[in-house]
């Protein structure tokens, strides 16, 4: 079994790498690779998509390596497990109003908007640690508890048209989405590579998954 980490440009490669392949060890989770390959993308068993920074210039990045957004909607109209994380999650919506509006990969009905605390003593960007409030069960959550903190680093967030396709959020001046999901789609605002054990918790829970 192998897991995909996509290289184009924007992520954390490294830190989300050694966190993966820890968690792969520890559950008998196959290979991790990093690439921009697209042919790679295709033949994972699953796929992972990082991003930092702001969206138009991840969303830019991906559309510049040759083929992989059509290798990427291959992966996902095969039912194959995808994880997006950060921005990766953001990109998974169906567009982002960061500095003007940017499509994204629309597979999760919603717009990717700026937070806006309703106490104007709260900074934006939301950054650092944070507890989870979990709406649904999911079993990328398996473990993990609600009032579990996690590592938060952006200023925008997924609003998605169905509520149900949120499964979490956090508190920061009102509620932010932690994470999204449907069918064998799944993706967290949070950092899962920095969120220590309850991050590598969820990372097992996806190598594990079989939707």
């Amino acid at each position: 079994m192998t897991t995909v980490i996509i290289d184009y440009g924007s992520g954390n490669l490294r830190s989300a790498e050694k966190s993966f392949q820890r968690a792969a060890r520890a559950v008998g989770g196959g290979n991790i690779l990093v690439t921009a390959d697209p042919e790679a993308v295709r033949r994972a068993d699953r796929v992972v998509l990082p991003g930092v920074g702001a969206y138009a210039d991840c969303r830019h990045g991906l559309d510049a390596v040759p083929g992989m957004v059509e290798a990427l909607i291959d992966h996902k109209d095969a039912g194959k497990p995808f994880f997006g994380i950060c921005v990766g999650m953001q990109l998974m919506a169906t567009l982002g109003r960061e500095h003007g509006e940017t499509p994204g990969l629309d597979w999760i009905a919603g717009a990717v908007e700026r937070i806006v605390p309703d106490d104007p003593a709260l900074k934006v960007p939301h950054m650092g640690w944070n507890s989870l409030s979990l709406e649904r069960e999911h079993p990328l959550f398996e473990g993990v508890t609600g009032g579990d903190h996690v590592y938060f680093v952006h200023s925008y967030h997924v609003v998605t048209d169905d509520p149900a396709h949120r499964l979490a959020h956090a508190r920061h001046g009102g509620d932010i989405t932690a994470a999204i999901g449907e069918g064998a789609l799944f993706g967290t605002q949070f950092h899962p590579e920095k969120s220590q054990g309850v991050g590598l918790t969820i990372i097992g829970n996806f190598l594990r998954w079989r939707p």
